[in-house]
């Protein structure tokens, strides 16, 4: 899978909101350079499931666009027929 790149600023918020986490939830003040690492980690190895699992949803969700437009086109052709 392609590797997710984020803007400086991006990584930054997600970094800080690590740390703010760690910090105030587990108790538990981690640095930069930690949060980094546990940003990275999660990315290669959860982040896929949740990347999948959204493309899964997506595709769901196009089908259901796809076939209500079938419906559509099928009413508009039953109506210029009678």
């Amino acid at each position: 899978m392609k590797t997710i790149e984020f803007s400086k600023e991006d990584k930054a918020a997600l970094v800080a909101r690590i740390q703010h986490y760690f910090d105030s939830e587990l108790d538990q003040p981690i640095g930069l350079l930690k949060a980094e690492f546990v940003l990275e980690f999660l990315g290669k190895e959860i982040g896929t499931a949740y990347y999948r699992q959204g493309l899964e949803d997506a595709q769901i969700a196009l089908s259901k666009r796809v076939d209500d437009f079938s419906d559509d086109i099928y009413q508009l052709q039953r109506q210029a027929t009678d």
